[in-house]
């Protein structure tokens, strides 16, 4: 299958549901009400298939378009390729109001020394609207991660960077698992808090690099390189505590 890879936006992969733009004037929107479940699928080693619910909780039935991409980041960007090493099965289905869809995935290739990563997405083929109307049609993406039989960790280190008079947040994961960050918080010395700029995707992917810029209070000052912050959140193994140090220019 011939690749094609998509560049996403942090933001847009971390939503679990984003209705597409619609501009248009109208008298109504009206979107079907789907769920889907579990909204983040972990593969153990030696796992191969798993499987997915979708569920339409709309008045009316509708159909959805399955695909598998894998999922890494480069350069700190989000990147969607769509491949085949996740078969999905049923690929396209219509699913009765109140009824449930079961969609088997199927890896076809095993993870080697690191975990794989994919994310599902899950389209909304809205019908044709009635008059009047306007049909919002809803995108779906569920992370998977699979883990290779060989011994897996993440190993992240963490900074922040002063560029510009613009202060970020850097993590490089030089593991081969993945980690993830929330609940961010970056405190200065003078009991000042400082938070990454918020709806940012959590996953720090194995072998990536991410960066969220750091939202400054009104009227507030980007620490001073050289400085140190305290960072505090919580990663996959319970509440990370770390002294970043401040590099870069002001």
């Amino acid at each position: 299958m011939k690749n094609r890879t998509t560049t996403l936006a942090s933001r847009s992969l971390g939503s679990f549901a984003a209705s597409l733009c619609i501009f248009l004037a109208s008298s109504a929107v009206m979107a079907q009400s789907l769920s889907i479940l579990p909204v983040n699928i972990q593969m153990a080693p030696k796992q191969m298939a798993t499987t997915l619910t979708v569920i339409n909780q709309g008045p009316a039935e509708t159909s959805v378009q399955i695909r598998a991409f894998s999922w890494k980041q480069v350069n700190g960007v989000e990147q969607l390729t769509q491949s085949d090493d996740v078969q999905v099965s049923p690929p396209i289905a219509t699913i009765a109001p109140g009824a449930t869809q079961i969609v088997r995935l199927v890896l076809r290739r095993a993870p080697q020394s690191s975990e794989a990563t994919y994310r599902i997405l899950l389209d909304q083929i809205p019908p044709a609207a009635e008059s009047g109307t306007v049909r919002v049609a809803l995108r779906l993406s569920i992370p998977v991660f699979a883990l290779p039989n060989a011994r897996t960790a993440a190993q992240v280190r963490y900074r922040v960077e002063n560029k510009d008079g613009v202060a970020t947040l850097i993590a490089t994961n030089e593991g081969t698992r993945h980690e993830t960050l929330r609940d961010v918080t970056l405190s200065n010395s003078q009991g000042i808090d400082m938070k990454p700029a918020a709806n940012a995707s959590p996953y720090i992917l194995a072998g990536a690099t991410r960066s969220w810029p750091i939202a400054m209070s009104a009227g507030g000052v980007p620490p001073a390189t050289g400085s140190m912050l305290r960072l505090n959140g919580v990663g996959n193994a319970g509440p990370v505590n770390e002294v970043v140090t401040i590099s870069g220019s002001p």
